[in-house]
């Protein structure tokens, strides 16, 4: 298995080359622009990207998704659920990804977005369980997503715990590859290392450590940050549904 962590600095995010060396197989999660970085990683590592997954529809820049998938020969996914004016690969929640040694379960954890997913990964060279979760904006390093962007804060919010109440069932060990860092508007609370463990953050994540709902969604609602600039031109654009502009 390969594993490449991009960070971005403008916005500040992470982003995911990972797949199967031998099967020649590879996946790419929530890329920005430029696409060349993704293109020349798999290409030295051996691993045509097959497949370009968006782990939710973003507001705060412009997904290199479809743009990437189109150079590379390869599909675009979203989750089922997204209103997209275009077509793609729809993903269900349940649904698992196959990548030679390799294999991805989608889950479905909206709140952040409706259509929000997150991805557990299994490395079958090492286990035959998972190790990893690319947590997308739902669940981050010391904070997780905010949930007014898509819908109203309040119903977000409730969505939101009851995805990262099926997040805090998976073992202590699981690592979380987060989809932003400190520095983005997409949380409150961020830290800027990158990654951690669902152990680690059950015990000292404020909001994730939280089990009550009720108390969840008062916290939530508590000092929301500015909203990005042209969060619903951006969240638009990535859904196909204003005219398609250079990048």
């Amino acid at each position: 298995m390969i594993l490449r962590q991009f960070l971005h600095a403008e916005p500040t995010a992470a982003s995911y080359l990972l797949g199967c060396v031998g099967m020649a197989a590879g996946v790419v999660v929530d890329p920005l622009f430029p696409i060349e970085p993704y293109l020349d990683a798999a290409a030295a590592a051996g691993t045509p990207i097959r497949l370009v997954i968006d782990t939710h529809l973003h507001a705060d820049h412009r997904s290199a998704g479809r743009a990437l998938a189109e150079a590379a020969g390869a599909e675009y996914a979203l989750h089922e659920s997204a209103e997209v004016g275009y077509d793609c690969r729809r993903l269900a929640g349940g649904a698992r990804i196959e990548l030679g040694n390799v294999a991805l379960d989608v889950l479905h954890t909206p709140g952040h977005t409706p259509e929000h997913l997150c991805l557990l990964v299994t490395d079958r060279t090492r286990a035959d369980e998972p190790w990893c979760l690319l947590g997308g904006h739902t669940l981050m390093v010391g904070d997780v997503g905010r949930t007014e962007l898509a819908s109203d804060a309040a119903s977000g919010a409730r969505e939101l715990f009851a995805s990262l109440t099926r997040l805090k069932a998976l073992p202590d060990h699981i690592e979380i590859m987060p989809g932003a860092l400190a520095g983005s508007v997409c949380g409150r609370g961020l830290s800027g290392k990158p990654g951690s463990t669902i152990g680690f953050e059950r015990r000292h994540n404020e909001a994730f450590r939280i089990d009550d709902a009720d108390s969840f969604v008062a916290f939530m609602l508590e000092n929301i940050p500015p909203a990005p600039e042209q969060a619903a031109e951006l969240r638009a654009w990535n859904a196909g549904m204003t005219p398609e502009r250079a990048a």
